[in-house]
């Protein structure tokens, strides 16, 4: 697995200032654009845990409000108090602003609106924001914030890692579209499998199982070799990058619809690159009738019974060839286990030989079988 220091520190120091990358955002969209390029058209789309002076989600929607044909772009911000930064300054933004009130800025979050061309510029774009104090903090769960879930159509945002459960319910029992960002260990959760196996929540299309490099605030603690990595990939200052991070979504993409090429059995035990397959095959749990294919490359096209792949499957999975049937589970409700001959042991006595085995416990199985031999 990929390494998550850094998410993993964040979740127990309920550190979440986690700043997405213009970039990253802009090819994710675009991937939902390809396949509908209506996505956000006659749409309102909220940005909680957003702030546009810090935050891309709202300079990305701003600059392209236009071009995706949005009718209301409504972002909001914590009030810096509940973040517990040591040395705040409000930007000149808001100090320069006739709303600007000293008494309100630590204490109170921020709504951001976009619907029109308030400075005659002849285009929407993010000048055109308006703004004022929120009456609470802009926690998303307080009733104003609940207030704008309801009136809009689509939530996108990189919500705070230590409270991702209960931000993705919050969206859920509103019944709305959203594209957010998280852990991809999260696909795990108690919460989150149900959403995955009945098709109301699915992988984004970038970003899984590959770096993914976020800003911080100035003077946050990270890890050299993320840091160092970030630097690789371009980014110098007050960055890291986290592996195991991606968008979660119930907006739908082409590639989600994009079957997986796939081998034969026969051929997988001759030719997979995976030295594991071609040596040990394919071998049964103990506790539930399926193969374990530790690999996603490795399912075999010609197999129609039940088969125990990876969480990242996740990220190739395509409803029309795959059936999500269960997830880590055997039928005696345990983890799923399958035993390894490890040697063979001869009774001196009476010369009988019994194999030892060794019970080996995979990390996170999904349980899935493919769809072209369901009828």
């Amino acid at each position: 697995m990929a390494n998550n220091s850094n998410l993993g520190a964040a979740k127990a120091a309920k550190n979440d200032e986690f700043y997405t990358q213009y970039a990253d955002i802009q090819k994710e969209i675009n991937a939902y654009l390809e396949y509908n390029p209506d996505t956000f058209r006659d749409k309102t789309v909220l940005l909680p845990c957003d702030d546009p002076e810090w935050s891309n989600f709202t300079r990305f929607f701003a600059q392209n409000f236009e071009r995706l044909g949005l009718k209301r772009l409504i972002s909001t911000s914590y009030a810096v108090e509940s973040k517990k930064y040591k040395d705040y300054e409000p930007t000149l933004f808001e100090t320069e602003s006739p709303f600007f009130d000293i008494d309100k800025t630590r204490i109170k979050g921020k709504i951001f609106e976009l619907t029109r061309d308030a400075n005659d510029s002849g285009r929407i774009d993010i000048d055109d924001l308006e703004w004022h104090y929120l009456e609470g903090d802009g926690d998303f769960r307080s009733p104003e914030v609940c207030k704008l879930r309801d009136e809009s159509d689509i939530i996108v945002t990189n919500p705070p890692f230590s409270l991702f459960r209960e931000f993705l319910l919050w969206m859920v029992e509103a019944d709305k579209k959203f594209l957010i960002i998280g852990n991809m260990n999260a696909v795990t959760y108690k919460e989150v499998f149900p959403l995955i196996k009945t098709n109301r929540l699915w992988i984004g299309a970038t970003g899984f199982m590959s770096d993914m490099v976020f800003g911080v605030p100035q003077g946050a603690l990270v890890a050299p070799a993320d840091k160092a990595k970030a630097e690789k990939l371009g980014y110098v200052g007050d960055f890291t990058r986290l592996g195991n991070s991606c968008w979660f979504t119930n907006l739908d993409h082409g590639r989600r619809h994009e079957p997986l090429n796939l081998m034969t059995m026969k051929d997988n035990l001759r030719y997979s690159r995976h030295k594991e397959i071609r040596e040990k095959g394919y071998l049964k749990y103990d506790n539930y009738n399926a193969i374990e294919v530790p690999y996603t490359d490795a399912i075999p096209s010609d197999y129609d019974g039940v088969m125990g792949v990876p969480i990242s499957f996740l990220g190739k999975y395509c409803p029309e060839q795959f059936e999500i049937v269960e997830f880590r589970k055997g039928e005696d409700g345990k983890d799923l286990v399958y035993s390894i001959q490890t040697d063979r042991q001869t009774d001196r006595q009476t010369d009988r030989q019994t194999d030892r085995n060794k019970i080996v416990t995979p990390y996170f199985r999904i349980l899935v079988r493919q769809r072209l031999f369901r009828g």
